[in-house]
């Protein structure tokens, strides 16, 4: 695998570790708030739901960071497929930013993974 194929990889596992700290500990804290442009109250009536999301990218980053350990090409390939389908959704049913966010930089760890 090329360098930059294995940074934008674990750029990814990064970034969802950081979503997971933001929405199952940050939610309803300033950074949280900001982050994802929320009220004190929205937060508040979320943050279990927001927790739950959570957990889900550190199950994508966690498939991710195990498929590199133990060199199984196929469950990063399949983590990262995962990390650009809940990108698109959450550009196409929340924020097209999400898409930039989460699934642009999962989309370029898979092209430069294939031409590796």
């Amino acid at each position: 695998m090329s360098l930059i194929a294995l940074l934008l990889t674990v750029l990814v596992a990064v970034l969802h570790l950081y979503f997971l700290v933001l929405e199952m500990f940050l939610w309803t804290r300033p950074l949280g708030l900001k982050t994802f442009r929320n009220t004190p109250e929205k937060a508040e009536t979320t943050r279990v739901l927001a927790a739950n999301q959570g957990l889900y990218n550190g199950f994508l980053a966690a498939g991710i960071v195990v498929g590199l350990v133990i060199d199984q090409p196929v469950l990063v390939t399949f983590s990262l497929a995962c990390v650009v389908a809940a990108g698109c959704y959450g550009a196409y049913s929340v924020s097209r930013r999400i898409f930039m966010i989460q699934a642009l930089p999962a989309i370029l760890a898979l092209v430069f993974r294939a031409l590796a």
